[in-house]
């Protein structure tokens, strides 16, 4: 029996054996056809290596420089500031009564559409009134005394200084009494714009006067913009120039006109302000939201405008690099001088020394120098 066990043991150990050394074998090949595969890629590489090698060699024999053109030609140029802005209403106003007196009755509320002269509210007047009354009765009857003294001095009866003490008195009376009911006229707080209230500051019961504002009244049918813009574009911007304003809240952009500009630098920010009056035609423009002015301040139809980065300068002025040929015929680049007129964007636009047609050069220029061979790639 112990024989019999002996055995089984040595098989199953054979068995085991066997098993890890096939699973060896297999993971030698698998990585043998692995470095098989990089072998390849490295001679594939390398072969690549060695091509480029030579040709840059080749090239740097004969002096060439790697380079890519582009052909000059004319295009539409425009040059835009941005100018921050805040809108304004002419007719956003604080509402204040003309003289004192305790409020008795408030005829609108908040959000309510009134028209101009339309009542308010209402102040006390009860000691005016009672005033008013008295004055009225006094005045009756210095007029029925002046009709009498009249009646006398047209028959010759009485004295002169009669009269006018009679006439003088019904005068007085009569315009005490017009002041009087102009005074009480002022205790009723009337709108003086057609528009909407805004907000209510005061409430009934409370002591108005003309020091303590009791309402706001809003028209935003109109509204106008204002921005201050600097002084160099002074001679660029003017009345009646088109300009684009963003909100960029309301994520709107209209097109306006700027209806006037200022007559006065201001001395601290060397600015001039520039105004546009403009309909809010949603309502949803309000006082104080900020705006942007979107300004042209340059024009060409027909400019050449290169990448500013191309444009170097030197002792002579500025220039950029050209490809040009030389007596063999073979592409050479050439210092071609130009003048420039305006840089907007990393954009600059030139006034003299090209011409459409040119091919300058946009990539490679920072390696070239003047009369270098040139082995051009691309043409755009």
């Amino acid at each position: 029996m112990t024989t019999r066990f002996v055995l089984i043991a040595l098989i199953l150990l054979a068995l085991a054996g066997y098993g890890c050394s096939s699973k060896v074998a297999d993971d030698r090949q698998e990585k043998e056809e692995q470095l098989a595969a990089y072998q390849a890629e490295r001679d594939a590489l390398q072969k690549k290596i060695a091509e480029l090698e030579s040709e840059l060699s080749n090239e740097a024999e004969k002096g060439m420089v790697n380079v890519s053109l582009s052909r000059v030609k004319e295009e539409r140029f425009e040059n835009f500031i941005e100018v921050m802005g805040m809108v304004q209403s002419d007719k956003n106003l604080m509402v204040s009564p003309e003289t004192s007196g305790n409020i008795i009755e408030i005829l609108v509320k908040e959000g309510d559409r009134v028209n101009k002269g339309a009542v308010l509210a209402r102040l006390n007047t009860d000691a005016l009134d009672r005033s008013i009354q008295e004055l009225e009765v006094n005045l009756n009857l210095a007029q029925t005394m002046f009709e009498r003294q009249e009646l006398l001095w047209n028959q010759s009866i009485g004295s002169e200084v009669q009269y006018l003490q009679a006439k003088s008195e019904k005068e007085a009376l009569a315009r005490k009494l017009e002041g009087l009911k102009a005074q009480r006229a002022m205790s009723v707080i009337t709108s003086p714009i057609s528009g909407v209230v805004d907000d209510l500051l005061q409430r009934k019961g409370e002591m108005a006067a003309p020091s303590i504002p009791f309402a706001r009244i809003v028209n935003l049918d109109q509204i106008y913009i204002i921005g201050d813009v600097a002084e160099v574009y002074l001679n660029k911007i003017e009345e009646g120039d088109s300009v684009q304003i963003e909100f960029p809240v309301l994520d709107l952009t209209v097109p306006e006109v700027i209806t006037r500009t200022s007559s006065v630098l201001d001395a601290d920010s060397r600015t001039f302000r520039i105004r546009v009056d403009m309909m809010n035609r949603n309502q949803k423009i309000l006082p104080n939201l900020m705006a942007v002015f979107r300004l042209q301040t340059y024009e060409r139809p027909n400019a050449i405008v290169v990448p500013s980065i191309l444009v170097k300068k030197d002792f002579d002025g500025e220039f950029l690099f050209v490809a040009d040929a030389n007596e063999e015929n073979q592409d050479v680049a050439r210092k071609r001088y130009i003048t420039s007129t305006i840089n907007d964007n990393n954009q600059t636009v030139i006034d003299s020394g090209l011409k459409p047609g040119d091919r300058i050069i946009t990539e490679g220029y920072a390696q070239v120098t003047d009369g270098a061979l040139l082995n051009i790639s691309e043409v755009n």
